[in-house]
């Protein structure tokens, strides 16, 4: 990024003999083949560290290292926040607003050795010359940045430089577009009319050294800029793929406007009376995490496209009732593909949402798309310069990696959201994939640095991948030699889940769900769902589809009879999200309606499309019947709908009041292939499912852990969750000492067919949760 010293940084075109400006952060160009340079216990590789010093390594240049919390993200006392919404006071307001300048110059401690993840898991240890030489391509770019452009911290601000910045004497449009030969900015009013001023013709020298185009836009006699807010911009370049108009890499706003394929460019730039103050703190990073995962385009019960202003005013209260977190939210990102994306409003919409929901309480994950490239090469990057090097692999100059940073940073510090849900970093799933050859060694890097980026100047900020193999080391922490994630999105259990339905009832094997909600690296922790927006889509099927179909459109009404299908239906539907949440991970997903069993698909209006190998994929007409999400039915008292949006909602509160996710203590005692039985023990909570189609069990002895007293805390078959009451919650359960199921005590319960039943430890602080109070009333 552009400097005083004119020096920008282009990574794969520095100077590798650079030195380092810490002697920890040595990195050496090559990696021995010394199979004693694995042996983890001679830990002195590189650094000359122990590994037990890992975690004391600072920049002793600086005296200010980033550690602990991020002051701006601790939460005030529920109280407190309700005074400020009241207007009482400004001083949080303020401290919220300036987060961005108290963050700047903050120094993101340096690399570690990178040596721990041979503890954590050995049999890395036969694969150490890769993790060891990605961790070099890792701290030799981290060097360079931090020599070169005054460190990651200030590096990630790439947007305060690039794009349009506007000062108090004018406008200056920077664009790294090395292969363009010739460059000219042209705008339109809002009518579309092209006006091209004295300011399009770029000169040859104003390319530098490392392709990076700039002009300055002096203000107009007024004082008033010469391109006014909400102008059309595009960029027109002489690439050698011919003259092109592109929407500038670093935009901050584009519209597609209707009718129009191609998107324009806006210049955002509003009055300051408009522009959105932050006034809520963000909420305290949660032990465990429940993602409430929604998209703003369809989540209105309406078919329309639905706007960030009614999904803050009308979805967001829902979200908290329900017991979320954190809600994640899909296309924020603009993409030419309307089936996926739309518009749902300015920047500054965006913003006031964000705020609500932390004035909530909720965390805002933004589901980021880094992984993707479009192929769409009038408005995407894809060709941004008449290259195909310019963003992507293709000599040197494809290793353009601010970009993507900037753009992360961008989103953490603008629009203040609390992590992210990075979208398809996937791998196949065996070490030599892993750790070989077809690794994408600099895609790992990359994903090292931008974790690096997001958890220095934000600690309190989360990082979500979505890998479906489990990659080793995926989340385990950079310092130890890890990728840096904080969470794993676990997507093999929607699968299963899958599988399983496709099965008879007689054919499931309690061991294979249990094999798979358990299959995950010990110290990495994971997202667990049994579904979310993937089953949702047009062509595939939700779990309640699987299990109900066309049942669901004539027999959920509770004033006509019930179905097998339907009674079958609305039981597996909770037993399925509960032993999810219950052996899953540490952190939950549902996608929005799922909770309630939604009865029709996602679809977006869309036209036919045609393949290049001729096939047609019909459209719908440009429909918008199924843009939508009914929450009116998980509402209505006279659907049972209602009972499975009841229980998601006492599921939430259970892991609210227990925190049995996060819990160290696990302990699967039985799964009986006979019985159909399932119990494991989470911190102080005995879960008992029985999966069996007809099969009830009275006096089933039960193991568990600890002596005492236990009773019923959450019961599939209660009636407000659409069962048949069977279970007793005023019953009393009293542990037997003798071992049973490798168990020392034990207790005896009655387990109908179909129901799973939550039993807790009394004592002083466990209550049992109040589900008649717990019903949701928007």
């Amino acid at each position: 990024m552009a400097t005083k010293s004119k020096k920008v940084l282009v990574p794969g075109t520095e100077d590798d003999e650079f030195s380092s400006t810490t002697e920890e952060l040595e990195v050496h160009d090559t990696v021995s083949y010394n199979p004693e340079a694995c042996d983890i216990e001679s830990s002195e590789i590189k650094s000359g560290l122990n590994v037990e010093d890992e975690e004391n390594i600072v920049d002793l240049s600086s005296s200010e290292v980033i550690t602990g919390e991020d002051p701006a993200s601790v939460r005030l006392p529920d109280a407190d926040v309700e005074r400020k919404a009241e207007g009482t006071s400004d001083s949080t307001y303020e401290t919220i607003s300036s987060e961005s300048m108290r963050i700047r110059g903050k120094i993101i401690p340096p690399p570690g050795t990178g040596q721990r993840i041979y503890k954590i898991d050995p049999m890395l240890s036969s694969h150490c010359q890769h993790l060891d030489y990605s961790y070099d391509q890792y701290r030799k770019l981290r060097a360079s940045i931090d020599k070169h452009e005054g460190g990651l911290e200030v590096f990630s601000r790439g947007y305060e430089k690039f794009g349009f910045v506007r000062s108090e004497t004018g406008i200056t449009y920077h664009e790294w577009a090395p292969g363009a030969k010739v460059g000219a900015v042209h705008y339109c009013d809002k009518l579309s009319a092209a006006l091209i001023g004295d300011f399009n013709n770029w000169n040859a020298n104003t390319e530098n050294e490392f392709g990076v185009w700039e002009i300055f836009l002096p203000n107009n006699a007024d004082g008033s800029p010469v391109i006014p807010h909400g102008s059309h911009v595009k960029i027109r370049m002489d690439t050698p793929s011919g003259v092109k108009d592109s929407i500038p890499a670093w935009i901050k706003f584009s519209v597609q406007a209707p009718g129009e394929i191609p998107y324009n460019g806006i210049y955002y730039d509003p009055p300051e009376e408009d522009k959105h103050v932050f006034k809520h703190p963000r909420p305290k990073k949660p032990k465990s995490l429940r993602i409430y995962e929604s998209h703003v385009g369809m989540s209105s019960k309406e078919p329309v496209i639905n706007t960030y202003v009614n999904f803050r005013d009308e979805v967001l209260p829902r979200i908290k009732k329900l017991g979320y977190n954190a809600v994640q939210i899909m296309a924020i990102q603009e993409h030419s593909y309307y089936a996926s994306f739309g518009r749902l409003g300015t920047p500054d919409e965006l913003k006031s949402l964000i705020d609500r929901a932390h004035e909530l309480g909720l965390l805002v994950l933004m589901d980021i798309v880094h992984s993707h490239s479009s192929n769409n090469t009038l408005d995407g990057l894809n060709m941004f310069d008449g290259t195909d090097a310019c963003y992507f692999h293709s000599g040197s100059r494809g290793y353009h990696w601010m970009f993507l940073l900037s753009n992360a940073r961008w989103w953490l510090d603008e629009y203040k959201f609390d992590g992210f849900r990075f979208d398809g970093v996937a791998f196949t799933g065996n070490y030599n994939e892993y750790f070989g050859f077809p690794t994408d060694v600099d895609a790992v890097v990359y994903l090292m640095l931008v974790n690096d980026m997001i958890h220095g100047p934000f600690p309190e900020a989360l990082s979500i991948g979505e890998d479906v193999s489990g990659m080793p080391a995926f989340c385990i922490p950079l310092k130890d030699g890890g990728i840096g994630f904080d969470y794993r999105l676990h997507m093999a259990i929607a699968d299963k889940w899958i599988e399983m339905l496709k099965k008879r009832d007689e054919d499931w094997k309690m061991g294979d769900i249990i094999h798979t909600l358990t299959n995950r690296r010990w110290m990495e922790k994971c997202v667990s769902y049994a579904e979310s927006h993937d089953q949702a889509l047009v062509g595939d099927k939700t779990i309640a589809f699987w299990l109900m179909d066309k049942d669901m459109y004539d027999f959920m009404a509770l004033d006509r009879p019930s179905t097998p299908v339907i009674d079958r239906g609305i039981a597996l539907h909770k037993m399925i999200r509960l032993i999810t949440m219950g052996l899953g991970g540490e952190g939950y997903l549902n996608f929005m309606g799922n909770e309630f069993g939604h009865p029709e698909w996602i679809d977006f209006p869309r036209a036919d499309q045609y393949l290049p190998n001729g096939e047609v994929i019909p459209g719908n007409g440009f429909s918008y019947d199924k843009c939508r999400r009914r929450f009116d039915l998980g509402d209505a008292d006279y659907l049972r709908y209602r009972g499975l949006q009841e229980f998601d909602r006492a599921m939430q509160h259970l892991e609210e009041t227990y925190g049995f996710m996060t819990s160290e203590h696990q302990y699967i005692s039985k799964k009986d292939e006979g019985d159909r039985i399932i119990v494991f023990e989470r911190d102080d909570l005995v879960f008992v499912f029985n999966f069996h189609w007809s099969s009830s069990y009275s006096d089933y002895r039960v193991g568990c852990l600890k002596p005492g007293k236990y009773k019923v805390v959450l019961d599939s078959d209660d009636s407000l969750f659409g069962g048949f009451n069977r279970i007793s919650h005023d019953a009393e359960y009293f542990t037997f000492e003798g071992w049973h199921d490798e168990r020392p005590r034990s207790f005896l319960t009655y387990a109908p067919s179909r129901t799973a039943v939550v039993y807790s430890l009394v004592t002083d602080k466990a209550e049992p949760v109040d589900v008649e109070t717990s019903i949701i009333e928007v």
